[in-house]
């Protein structure tokens, strides 16, 4: 699994500072040169600055899905898992705040059986990777080549999972066809062919989305958005969590080295605080995290309203650029964090351009579109993300290009496809299914976590394995 690395990374504090800000400085570049082409594309460079201020943050706090379950069931270190919780309570508190004011982007995923197995295969790849979705878009920005090929990966097998077609689908339950025929679709899609497109219009939309403040009733209110959804679904679970993880990973250390041998409920709550707090790079990163994940949800609220538009593709029609959108004039634009998607529309427009895919399924045609790369909104977060971890690399001269061994790059495709299998399976990733669910009042995303730990744990094992494996047979080799 080792990589090359290539350069020293070593620049002085002045030279790589000044990198840092030619990165930022293009991307200034850039928005000043799409203002100039129409000033209503402030609308994607809201998506492409908070992709930077996302990226940065990732690469200071090192944050990684991967990295916490990892840690977790490999070496028993809870600081990553930490600072996902603090991410999740502050985005929250925030989201919370953008509901009540009416500026909310955010619709709920269905609950089904789908979840918890996507998530399973999405978990189950991420430990081959190193990175999860957004993990993987940081360590680009670092450099490292690896990362490269699953957003590759990610990107390509999501593309083909939901255009592919074949005898597969005859493995479908019985009812799905019939559901799915039932359906009043427009005639440019045949919904009852592709097996994605019969999980979708025959399963998946049969099921119902709600957040909890829905699930009683209490939608819309203001009780049901702090109590039922912020409260309830995220800042009590993740104060359990939290308390968990404390007292199964960090707890014993830390009254051993405070030399507590009784301890009180203020010397408990004294460690818990020194757990949250134990890595200040984490803690940061997740503070803001969560804040900047609520206020990029209120101000593409805000633009929405102020442009009279529900979907970026109406502003793209109205400025001339329609090639691309689906057929019903729209482009996948959650208004959030979220990742995935833009990376499937990626690779589904390279294998539309080389002939290899049509626009007549559920996933491209009817919502999310097939828009030039230059013209996806949330794409260009992605591209954001990339480059503010890059500048954040820079300044802390920590890039490095990194290549990777044959080993590590097969890991890279294999588990970066697996992550795109999972990901539309679950209808999303751990960003998109988990983070920007659970804050936002929806309890399916702690079914996709669980779902994905199962899955971790079970990459954990398998991975360890393996070392163990090829270490005995290099071992016997040698002999």
């Amino acid at each position: 699994m080792a990589s090359t690395r290539v350069g020293t990374g070593h620049a002085s504090g002045g030279s790589a500072n000044l990198r840092a800000l030619g990165v930022l400085a293009l991307v200034a570049l850039g928005s000043a040169w799409a203002l100039a082409i129409d000033p209503r594309f402030v609308y994607l460079l809201v998506y492409a600055w908070f992709g930077v201020a996302y990226g940065a943050l990732l690469q200071y706090g090192r944050f990684c899905m991967a990295s916490a379950v990892r840690d977790l069931f490999a070496v028993g270190v809870p600081r990553m898992a930490v600072g996902m919780m603090i991410a999740v309570a502050l985005y929250a508190v925030v989201a919370a705040i953008v509901t009540a004011s009416g500026f909310s982007t955010f619709h709920p995923n269905v609950l089904g059986w789908h979840v918890v197995i996507g998530a399973a295969i999405f978990g189950f790849g991420i430990v081959f990777t190193g990175g999860c979705a957004s993990g993987s878009l940081y360590k680009a920005g670092e450099g490292n080549l690896n990362a490269v090929l699953v957003i590759v990966a990610i990107s390509f097998s999501q593309a083909l999972v939901v255009s592919a077609s074949g005898w597969w689908d005859g493995l479908v339950p019985s009812s799905w066809p019939v559901s799915a025929a039932a359906k009043d679709m427009p005639a440019e899609l045949d919904v009852t062919h592709g097996w994605f497109d019969l999980f979708t219009a025959g399963y998946i939309w049969n099921l119902a989305g709600k957040t909890t403040a829905e699930v009683f009733g209490m939608g819309g209110t203001l009780a049901g958005i702090v109590l039922a959804n912020t409260l309830l679904t995220a800042i009590i679970p993740v104060a359990i969590v939290l308390v968990v993880l404390y007292a199964r990973y960090y707890r014993t250390g830390y009254m051993r080295r405070a030399g507590k041998t009784a301890p009180g409920l203020g010397d408990e709550l004294v460690g818990l605080w020194a757990m949250c707090t134990a890595s200040k790079n984490t803690a940061v990163a997740g503070v803001g995290l969560g804040l900047l994940a609520g206020l990029h949800m209120w101000v593409t609220g805000a633009l929405r309203e102020h442009y009279g538009i529900f979907n970026f593709g109406e502003l793209l029609a109205a400025m001339g650029y329609r090639n691309g959108l689906s057929i019903q004039d729209t482009v996948f634009d959650p208004g959030y964090w979220y990742i995935t998607t833009q990376e499937a529309q990626w690779g589904g427009w390279v294998l539309n351009k080389l002939g290899l895919m049509g626009t007549d399924n559920i996933y491209f045609g009817l919502d999310n579109g097939l828009p030039n790369p230059l013209l996806n909104a949330p794409g260009f977060m992605s591209v954001g993300i990339i480059l503010g971890a890059a500048a954040m690399a820079l300044a802390r001269r920590e890039f490095k290009w990194k290549l990777p061994s044959l080993e590590s790059a097969l890991f890279a495709l294999v588990g970066g496809t697996l992550m795109g299998i999972g990901a539309r399976i679950g209808m999303g990733c751990n960003i998109g299914a988990f983070f920007a669910t659970v804050t936002n009042g929806d309890p399916s995303g702690w079914v996709f976590l669980l779902g994905m730990t199962l899955g971790a744990w079970a990459g954990v094992k398998v991975f360890a394995w393996w070392i163990e494996w090829t270490a005995s047979r290099n071992e016997a080799t040698a002999l």
